[in-house]
């Protein structure tokens, strides 16, 4: 049974950073497809990054250039880098599992996520 436990979220001023973590249990954040998506009061599930067993990553459009997405087989560990926050950021960020691969496929499918973390950028 996977487990993602986020964290690293919080309140922020436009311009600001935060780096989120998504611990992984029973799974292997290495051997599979992995994402973040977000969601704010009121809006649609938005996917933010992806990142495929090679390792290569995907982004929204919205978020080219100011996040990264990572992991570190070493912790188990899936992050996301994010820089030059904006108003528009704020929304709950979930790291999900066992979705789709490659970008169009986790639009469509963003598979397990669990609690979530708040990003606040006011």
């Amino acid at each position: 049974h996977v487990q993602l436990v986020e964290s690293g979220g919080g309140s922020v001023q436009p311009g600001g950073s935060l780096r989120l973590s998504c611990v992984v249990s029973g799974y292997s954040s290495h051997s599979h497809c992995m994402g973040w998506f977000r969601q704010a009061p009121g809006k649609e599930r938005e996917a933010v990054a992806s990142i495929d067993i090679d390792g290569s990553t995907s982004y929204a459009e919205s978020v080219k250039g100011r996040f990264t997405n990572s992991r570190d087989k070493s912790k188990n560990t899936l992050y996301l880098e994010m820089n030059n926050l904006k108003f528009e950021d704020t929304a709950m960020y979930y790291c999900s599992a066992e979705g789709g691969c490659s970008w169009a496929n986790f639009k469509a499918d963003f598979g397990y996520w669990d609690e979530g973390t708040q990003v606040t950028v006011s």
